[in-house]
């Protein structure tokens, strides 16, 4: 049994607590959801983070877009920070909610307290440490089991991002997406139970020399994650792209031992599945990662399903993370690289 990449493993594998935890704890914080997420006065709801939680951004303000019908961006917290005049005309009112799992994250902190004093801004946000200075900055939602040992963000980063999106759901009123984030609660531990030895398996089988993410919509956002966890990981060169966008360029780079791993949704299925089918005819290996398999997805060299079949993309999402994190953990193994020790990174990032 190697010892490399042990707390990596526990924390994918201990996600679907994390997830529940997060779920019950938004009973508790029903008031930040009243005080933010339901507060007319608020033109724009803008996502910042850094890194993975910039990524976890994008999902988020996607799903606020389509649950909440509300105006709902995501930048990166030096965009805020260093370049608001390109980033968010001041003439409109805004709420800002920080996404950081340490809540220690140098940019965050600083692009939060930068607006904190302005008018017609409010400043929130999402964090796994109630005691952070991001916590202590701005009143956050907290993710309780979402603390980790390891570096990379895998357990954090999908319970953050269910909690955001269950309290999207209640702001919105939506019992029919209520019930479908349920079923996820539910489905996430055997999602992740599928995922260990079929991810192993993969990677043991086959050797691939080029990573590329292809996600559209709220999976999107999901798409660069796992982009950058196998690169976080393993240190392979990886590149993520929308789905349909992949073609006008990018595609150039596909060639055999190329592995192009497709987060296919339910609204474009049709439109991905033509990508897969054209990445394929260029010599790569395609992964798709899907609520349910068919006959349409039967030309590919491997898919796995995620479950969900009966919910919509956004709640789907953080279904997903479990084999693309694996991915990028027996990636790293493969390669004698430890997960819970990749090079030049450090857990909080400091300016």
């Amino acid at each position: 049994m190697t010892t490399l990449g042990q707390h990596t493993y526990s924390e994918i594998n201990a996600q679907a607590e994390a997830i529940s935890a997060a779920w019950n704890q938004l009973e508790l914080q029903q008031d930040w959801i009243e005080r933010y997420l339901n507060n007319a006065a608020f033109e724009e709801i803008i996502f910042i983070g850094s890194g993975s939680s910039y990524y976890q951004a994008l999902t988020m303000a996607a799903t606020c877009r389509a649950w909440l019908g509300r105006s709902a961006v995501a930048y990166p917290s030096s965009d805020l920070l260093l370049f608001r005049e390109q980033t968010a005309p001041s003439y409109r009112n805004y709420l800002v909610i920080g996404v950081s799992r340490s809540g220690e994250s140098t940019e965050v902190v600083l692009a939060l307290e930068s607006v904190q004093s302005l008018a017609n801004w409010t400043i929130a946000g999402i964090t796994c440490y109630e005691e952070s200075s991001m916590a202590k900055l701005a009143e956050c939602l907290v993710s309780p089991l979402g603390k980790e040992t390891s570096t990379v963000m895998t357990k954090s980063l999908s319970s953050m991002t269910f909690m955001m999106q269950a309290a999207i759901a209640k702001a919105a009123g939506r019992h029919d997406l209520l019930e479908e984030l349920a079923k996820v609660v539910k489905q996430d531990g055997a999602t992740v139970l599928a995922a260990q030895p079929f991810i192993d398996t993969l990677v043991r089988e086959q050797s691939f020399i080029k990573y590329v993410y292809l996600g559209m919509g709220a999976l999107y956002g999901l798409s660069l994650e796992a982009c950058l966890k196998i690169k976080e990981m393993s240190y392979v060169w990886t590149e993520a792209y929308g789905t349909l966008e992949f073609r006008h360029g990018p595609k150039s780079i596909v060639e055999p031992g190329t592995l192009v791993c497709l987060l296919l949704s339910e609204k474009a299925r049709d439109y991905e599945l033509k990508v897969a089918r054209e990445m394929q005819e260029y010599g790569a290996f395609v992964l798709l990662l899907t609520a349910n398999k068919g006959e349409d997805t039967s030309f590919a060299d491997a898919v796995f399903e995620v479950g969900g079949s009966d919910i919509s993309d956004e709640a789907r999402s953080v279904l997903y993370l479990p084999a693309l994190q694996f991915l990028g953990y027996y990636t790293a193994l493969n390669r004698n690289a430890d997960p819970d020790s990749p090079r030049n990174l450090t857990q909080v990032v400091k300016i």
